[in-house]
């Protein structure tokens, strides 16, 4: 039986849609695109004006890498609603994100700083992949990666994860793919 290839976690905001720029670092603003996959009377997947923000040729390249993909990002079902067609993917996969309430006190570790997407030093996200991952390597794309999230994950998951911070006013380069794709291919992906 063939192993189960790693996963790759991919958030939406920052990684796939740019932003934060500056008019001096982008004075003519984020650049817009046209998807091939849909029809040219629908330039923004559904009413959406970010979706023009990503770049349909990401989807080929995130297809190409020796993974599964799945969505991790609060887009959750509109992801695959919106981007899966913009980006020429088929439905993806989402996490479902847990309720707030049910998070674990940040008194459980106190000396964790505590921010308004953290919760005891750690993103609210982080518990939640490695559950989802259930002990298969994983690499997860986001805009809020930090390192309490990087030493968390390595206490708590017993495979291999790379945590992969993406400047959120560039979103993926070749940088990151390069990245991505040699890590996956180490950790068994095809």
């Amino acid at each position: 039986m063939d192993a189960l290839p790693p996963l790759l976690f991919l958030d939406v905001d920052g990684p796939l849609i740019p932003f934060g720029a500056t008019s001096r670092q982008l004075p003519g603003g984020y650049p817009t695109y046209r998807s091939p996959w849909l029809p040219s009377e629908s330039p923004d997947a559904g009413g959406n004006p970010l979706i023009a923000r990503v770049d349909p040729a990401l989807g080929p390249r995130l297809a190409a890498l020796p993974c599964r993909l799945v969505w991790a990002t609060t887009w959750m079902s509109d992801a695959n609603d919106c981007l899966s067609p913009w980006l020429g993917l088929p439905p993806l996969p989402v996490v479902f994100w847990p309720d707030p309430e049910d998070e674990p006190d940040p008194a459980d570790e106190p000396d964790a700083p505590v921010g308004p997407w953290r919760r005891g030093g750690i993103h609210w996200k982080t518990r939640a992949l490695v559950e989802w991952a259930d002990g298969r390597p994983f690499a997860w794309v986001d805009d809020e990666i930090g390192p309490a999230d990087d030493h968390w994950v390595r206490a708590h998951h017993p495979a291999d994860a790379l945590l992969h911070r993406v400047d959120p006013v560039r979103g993926l380069t070749d940088g990151d793919f390069i990245t991505l794709d040699a890590w996956l291919r180490s950790v068994g992906g095809a």
